[in-house]
Order: structure tokens, then sequence, then C-alpha cells
């Protein structure tokens, strides 16, 4: 039930089988904001850290493309001069520390993520699921750090923000339920308090609407060559992969961005979709001893050493656009973490 939820969430024909998780929702959107109102009034106590933090999250469940909006940021601001340091939970981490994140961390402890993240920003990367720990020890170990990106984040109140991002995938809110009827962690009111909305593919109207006053962004993931999965320095590209028995591996929040990639690549293939931060095992992956195995980057840091045949990874990178006449998004955030109102 856990694995079908999140695809019925975007299915239309099934918001009648998903009433009877209604009482549900109400209850978990009443626990959310009764929680968000005990640390407005300080019931509950919140943590400023001495360095601006950058939120990048989400209102819905699962990946909308968070990871290389981060990315993104990240090399953003180590080009204008800042020192930028990541938190992150860690999700899919069996972790409860705190843990600071290199190329070579066990990615069953740290998460996916921050793995990817450590191996591709080239800044400090900490987790913990207490994140004003982790940005406490990030900034321990790295006092050079002048501004911190949180990787997700968006709901854990306990740590002060100085700008929120919110990213939105072009499955939108789908059924716009709360958990459990439906994939909000929030409701759409919450984007009232935010700074911009990223869009990491068609923006749906319902939401659109519903962040019509704020900044909204055009973010496309563009990738065009692999790299071999195995850590060799290989790469090739699309046309040497074609007439090729390929098969494609995603366990990402919605795999079908992967398989719509690689079909503008022209390339055919039999298409693996897995949940989000898939535990992958051995068994998983027998359909590769049979033709040739890609996947994505957040999935080759877990699977990659699995695959004993040939495997190759697509890179991607953030290309960020913003609408005609509308200052960009980096100097958006710029004007904001200089506590200036964008123009």
């Amino acid at each position: 039930m856990a694995q079908r939820l999140p695809g019925w969430w975007y299915q239309r024909h099934l918001v009648v089988a998903l009433w009877p998780l209604l009482p549900l929702s109400w209850v978990f959107g009443w626990l959310v904001a009764l929680r968000r109102w005990l640390y407005h009034c300080g019931a509950l106590r919140s943590y400023r850290l001495p360095v601006p933090l950058v939120v990048v999250g989400n209102l819905t469940v699962g990946g909308s493309g968070k990871t290389p909006l981060v990315l993104w940021l990240v090399r953003c601001l180590r080009e204008r001069g800042w020192r930028p340091g990541i938190i992150s939970r860690g999700y899919g981490g069996s972790g409860d520390q705190v843990w600071p994140v290199d190329a070579a961390a066990d990615c069953s402890l740290v998460g996916d993520e921050p793995l990817l993240l450590a191996r591709r920003s080239g800044v400090p990367v900490f987790v913990g699921r207490n994140r004003p720990a982790a940005g406490q020890a990030l900034l321990a170990a790295h006092p050079e750090c002048d501004v911190i990106v949180s990787d997700d984040g968006l709901q854990h109140y306990r740590l002060q923000r100085s700008l929120e991002l919110v990213v939105f995938d072009g499955r939108g809110v789908g059924n716009g339920r709360r958990l459990p009827a439906g994939p909000l962690r929030e409701s759409l009111g919450r984007l009232a308090e935010v700074d911009a909305v990223v869009w990491n593919g068609r923006p749906k109207k319902r939401v659109a609407d519903a962040a019509r006053h704020l900044p909204q962004f055009e973010m496309r993931l563009v990738g065009e060559r692999f790299v071999a999965a195995n850590g060799a320095q290989r790469s090739c590209d699309a046309d040497q992969l074609k007439g090729r028995k390929l098969h494609a591996l995603a366990g990402i929040g919605d795999p079908n961005r992967f398989f719509r990639q690689l079909q503008a690549l022209g390339l055919d293939f039999q298409a693996h979709p897995f949940p989000d931060h898939h535990p992958y095992r051995a068994a998983d992956l027998a359909f590769a001893d049979d033709g040739v195995l890609l996947m994505t980057e957040k999935d080759a840091v877990k699977c990659g050493a699995l695959v004993s045949g040939e495997a190759w990874v697509l890179p991607v990178d953030a290309v960020i656009t913003a609408q005609p006449g509308q200052a960009g998004l980096f100097e958006t955030i710029l004007e904001k973490l200089h506590g200036r109102t964008p123009a």
C-alpha cells in the first residue's frame, strides 16, 4: 500500500479510492498547522545559525528536483566568491547522529542525495535529522563557510532560514490532498511565505495561480554525455548506445522524467522504475546482465557497485531561466541575502 499510494495521488480516476483516507488527512493537516503555530508563537524553540541559510524544499512528498537546484545554487555562490556548505537530513540513511559526508562515505549511513551532493558540489556536506546540530557541526569544522544551503527542510521549523525556494515538478500537487490521501506536506497556502517557486517541468495552473504573487522560474535538467558507472574515466554519447539492448533504471521521485530525457536523446530502452530512495539489492538488477544499464546519478551512488556488466550514468546540470522582464533567480537570492527587496 505504501508503495502504491504515491502513484494513486496523481491519477484522477483513483480519487474516490482515496476518500477513506480523508479523515487522516484532516488530522495530519491540523497537526501540521498546530506545530507551525507553536514555533511561530515561541512555544517550540527554533535556532538561527550565525550565517544565512537558504532552504531548497518542496510542499509534496517525493523528489521534485531539489538536488540539482542545490548544486546549481552552490556553484553560483562559489562563482560569486561565497563559501557555501550544505546540510541535509540524510533521508534513506541509517545514521541518527550528525555526520560529515565525503565522496567515500557509506551511502547506507548518510543517504543517497547527500553522497551525490558531496561528490558533485566540492563544498562541505553534513547530514543529521537534527538540522540545527548539523549546521553547527558544519560551521565548527569549516568556519570559513559564510552561507549554508539546506537540501530539503522546508517543514523543519527548528531551524530559522533567510530564504525559501520551493520546487515543483511537472506533476504539480496531484489531487491536492494532504498526506496520506495526497502528496501535500502542507497546503498551498504555505506559498504565501516563500520567496520563489522553481518549476522542474511544465507549470500546473492550480499551483501557478497560488504562487502568482511570487517570482517563478523554469528549471531544465541538461545532460547529453554518459560516464562509466564503475568510476573509470570513460564517457560516451547517446549515438554510441543506439542499436544496443538498453535497460534504464530510475529510483527518483518521478522516474518518467529520466525516461523522457533518454527518449529525447533518441534512445530505445526497457524502463525499470523504482520507488524514490529505493535500497537496491543485487536481485533488483538481475535484468542488467542482459544488455547495457543506464541510470541516474542518484541511483548510481547506491547500486553502481552491484552491477557487474556495462553500465552508464547520465549526469545532469540545472539550467534556470526567468520570465521576461523578471530578475534572474540567483540575482533574486543575492538581493535577499543582502537584505534588499529584489528589483
